[in-house]
């Protein structure tokens, strides 16, 4: 027998995980801007790209 998924657990699960990316993108941005500055590498600027692009999306709640 095929267990079903709970659709109000799953989005519950959802939006907590959405809440708490929302709370720590803004620290980890931070601390990603410091090390791009002391230590400037292609990896570290792209990621510095994908936290700022995140906290952006979170700001204006694209999502």
């Amino acid at each position: 027998m095929k267990r079903r998924i709970n659709q109000h657990t799953f989005q519950s699960w959802i939006r907590t995980f959405k809440a708490v990316c929302k709370q720590l993108i803004i620290p980890f941005t931070i601390f990603q801007a410091i090390r791009t500055v002391l230590f400037p590498t292609t990896f570290d600027v792209l990621l510095l790209t994908v936290f700022i692009a995140t906290a952006l999306v979170y700001h204006y709640e694209l999502i």
